[in-house]
């Protein structure tokens, strides 16, 4: 049956700024003449308004209040409307709500950054005008809160996943407006202090040069550095041998990754020298004597990093400082801003050499030999590193040649190893990848092979080769792994260096014996599939004959030198992920094909070596002798290709 009135317009609420002149609309039907009246409720008193019989009530706000309208017929049949809120904003900022405002959602209160013990309340609050009144949908990390719709959050006992970056949407039939995001931690009495939102670092050890003394410590030191900063979370790219369009490269791609509260590490290992507080790293293929543009400036990716407003900022040099050419302009750097989150770790003092040591197959500058005893420490990283500094200043083989030297203007006791409270959007991850799979290769006379693949650093890969037991009939069988097609020298192994990767394979696959070991370099300088040719020697048990058979892999250029590839970065969420040896992100990089076919010494940067029994007679000649600048990269950039912004 029908009933005797019905409403067919419910009037709705708003949410406007005093002084604001709206009106209330109600609609209903009946079989009879309809009468209004208009009915406010303000602290729990509900009282008529006098004169409001009309189907719309003009209001000029005042104050917050709620509105229902009586409806009835001359039969005296009744019905109420909704309830619907008039909320009346105080305060607003100047200019709003703008000229030629129709109602659409506009922010007065935004959300503001907090820090929360576990199981307390978190209760985050924004406000937004509108007409009709904005409904609200609360985000953490870009997910959608299920049952948080109202414009006060609220989380009666907070837990450590909690922690994000939190916004509102405000949304009403003329559109939609988000608040201001906030980041929000919630952590335990002891570690909610200092956090980290992500933790970013790049390594770039240089050893091979094209015109200078080459190196030996700095292969083993960033492998070593790299696995110690994956314990501690983070997420790490590790490169060798680069030139300047290399580096210069590399940077850009790290400076786009940082954000806002990340913790930002930048190593570098190699050639390189200082002048008037400035410091220079060597590519490797700068020339001898070094001109201003050869160079890559300290300072100048310091600035750049301060830029992206990171949390903790730090720089270790592990190379030589000697003083060069005063006569040379400085690179044009602005003065840091005065943030108090960056920290300098010099290997060496000013005008001074840095020293490697070597002990057989092993070579380690004197600074990460120490560096890395102490780096896992839970403590205030400049305490750390001043650990490192009375180790190294106990050292007999340094005294009086090397001294460790800190610089910084840290405010906040943060460690390396403080928590990763990620905020933000899903994005890229900086060093995230895989090593591709090994694969089991079979030659005609069924002997077989497992071939395996090692990324130890980013841009560097080691390919094994692991002989199975033979078959019966053969004996003897010895395997060769080498390429077959042409490349660039400097994408194949050095035999100087064969050593050092044997070791540093061993330690990371436990020693187990390799039978060969082929090593690509240079990924990013690739242009081509690789081919690899195994040899198998063997000698067959029923005729006494010594017999070769030949297989060959293809290893398809694919993405072997995405990190260098000519795309956009973009901000990461810095969540944790399982950081992996090698670090570079190669997933699906390799594609294979078979097919069968007929005692200790210390060393300068420069090379000079010195008995450890008597570090007294150690050369002093110095490593650089030239200095440069980075006030102009556009030759540099040129080489590098288009898309690349320097550092």
């Amino acid at each position: 049956m029908q009933e005797a009135v019905v409403i067919t317009e419910q009037p709705v609420s708003v949410s406007v700024p005093v002084g604001y002149s709206f009106t209330l609309r109600c609609r209903a039907e009946g079989r009879t003449t309809l009468q209004y009246q208009w009915f406010c409720q303000h602290q729990s008193i509900c009282r008529q308004i006098p004169g409001a019989t009309k189907q719309d009530l003009p209001i000029t706000a005042q104050q917050t209040q709620l509105y229902t309208c009586r409806i009835n017929d001359l039969n005296k049949n009744a019905v109420f409307s909704d309830w619907v809120k008039v909320e009346v904003h105080q305060c607003v900022a100047r200019g709003l709500p703008p000229q030629l405002w129709r109602g659409e959602p506009v922010i007065v209160l935004n959300p503001t950054e907090q820090r929360v013990e576990v199981g307390k309340p978190l209760q985050l609050q924004c406000a937004a005008m509108g007409v009709p009144a904005p409904s609200y949908q609360w985000y953490r990390n870009g997910n959608l809160l299920e049952h948080q719709k109202k414009k006060k959050l609220w989380i009666t006992h907070a837990k450590i996943s909690d922690s994000g970056t939190y916004l509102c949407c405000a949304s009403n039939s003329h559109g939609e407006h988000w608040t201001n995001a906030v980041d929000i931690h919630v952590g335990t009495s002891r570690s909610e202090k200092y956090f980290a939102t992500g933790k970013i670092a790049l390594l770039v050890g240089n050893n091979r040069y094209q015109h200078h003394p080459n190196l030996m410590a700095p292969i083993t030191d960033v492998f070593e550095l790299s696995r110690l900063l994956e314990q501690l979370g983070f997420q790490v790219v590790s490169l060798l041998d680069l030139n300047k369009a290399e580096m210069v490269t590399a940077v850009s791609r790290f400076l786009q990754l940082l954000g806002k509260g990340v913790y930002a590490i930048f190593y570098y290992a190699g050639h390189g020298y200082e002048h008037s507080g400035r410091n220079y790293m060597v590519p490797v293929d700068a020339p001898q004597p070094y001109a201003p543009e050869n160079c890559i400036s300290v300072q100048r990716i310091l600035q750049k990093m301060q830029q992206q407003q990171t949390a903790l900022n730090l720089i270790l040099l592990d190379t030589c400082r000697k003083w060069y050419n005063p006569e040379c302009a400085l690179s044009q750097v602005q003065p840091l801003e005065p943030w108090g989150n960056t920290v300098y770790g010099y290997a060496t003092s000013e005008d001074a050499e840095a020293y490697e040591l070597q002990d057989g197959e092993f070579s380690s500058g004197i600074f990460m030999k120490y560096l890395k005893k102490h780096i896992l420490q839970e403590k205030k990283v400049t305490h750390m590193l001043e650990d490192v500094l009375e180790d190294i200043g106990r050292d007999p083989l340094v005294t009086g040649k090397q001294v460790m030297e800190i610089k910084h203007t840290l405010k906040e006791a943060r460690s390396l190893t403080d928590p990763i409270c990620p905020l933000g959007a899903a994005a890229e991850h900086w060093g995230c990848g895989y090593e591709p799979l090994s694969k089991m290769v079979t030659f005609p006379c069924g002997a077989q092979v497992e071939l395996r693949f090692h990324r130890l650093f980013s841009n560097v890969m080691y390919v094994s080769a692991k002989l199975q037991p033979p078959p019966a009939h053969i004996t003897d069988a010895r395997l060769l792994l080498c390429r077959s097609t042409e490349m660039d020298d400097a994408a194949t192994l050095k035999e100087s260096h064969l050593n050092q990767v044997e070791s540093l394979l061993a330690s990371v696959y436990k020693r187990e014996e390799l039978d060969c070991i082929f090593q690509l370099c240079g990924l990013q300088k690739i242009q081509t599939d690789v081919v690899l040719q195994l040899d198998l020697h063997y000698t067959q048990l029923s005729t006494k004959q010594r017999t070769c058979e030949s297989l060959q892999t293809t290893l398809q250029k694919s993405l072997l030198g995405q990190f260098f590839s000519q795309r956009n970065y973009s901000q990461p969420n810095y969540q944790r992920t399982p950081a992996c040896a090698g670090s570079m992100c190669l997933q699906d990089a390799l594609v294979l094909s078979t097919d069968p076919k007929g005692q200790a010494s210390l060393r300068t940067g420069s090379g000079h070596s010195l008995p450890s029994n008597n570090p007294s007679n150690s050369s002093s000649e110095p490593e650089e002798n030239d200095e440069s600048d980075l006030s102009e990269l556009c030759s540099a950039l040129l080489r590098a290709g288009p898309g690349q912004d320097y550092p």
